[in-house]
């Protein structure tokens, strides 16, 4: 069994691969990812491009009404296949290994901001939804929230 923070780097390798998948951030992430799983082995490296190019398409082809469960799968998926590697390394390679990968994610994340495409609306950062005399504010969270107050202000910014 991992700590708590290998696995939350597997689960942010899982996450960035699905999010990449289809942008223009897909072609140095799926190189990244795959020579991070391939550890110097070319073949081993060219499997894990041809596994990632089948998550693209397969996230390319899916319908709007299965999408975003396909998103899960492929994000646990690519998290289980992170932590196997991770598990199978000796503390000091397991420790090493997660350096690279959590740099290579450094590398590739998204800016903070929003974006949209067909399947709907992506936003790096905080969001605000209110609704107004009688309307609706909804949305669809893919990665971590945390409930609680919000902190407290510096007593120097009033």
């Amino acid at each position: 069994m991992l700590e708590q923070a290998l696995t939350a780097v597997a689960a942010a390798g899982g996450l960035a691969v699905v999010q990449a998948a289809g942008t223009d951030a897909w072609t140095g992430v799926r190189q990244a990812v795959a020579r991070w799983f391939g550890r110097g082995d070319v073949e081993r490296e060219r499997v894990e491009l041809e596994r990632l190019d089948r998550t693209a398409e397969a996230l390319a082809a899916a319908e709007a009404d299965t999408a975003v469960s396909l998103r899960v799968r492929q994000e646990a998926a690519w998290q289980t296949r992170i932590e196997a590697v991770l598990e199978q390394l000796d503390d000091t390679e397991r420790q090493d290994a997660a350096d690279e990968l959590r740099a290579l994610l450094d590398q590739y994340r998204a800016p903070r901001g929003a974006s949209a495409d067909h399947r709907g609306v992506a936003i790096s950062g905080d969001v605000n939804a209110r609704a107004t005399r009688g309307g609706i504010a909804t949305g669809v969270v893919n990665g971590e929230v945390r409930i609680g107050p919000p902190p407290t202000p510096d007593p120097s910014q009033g």
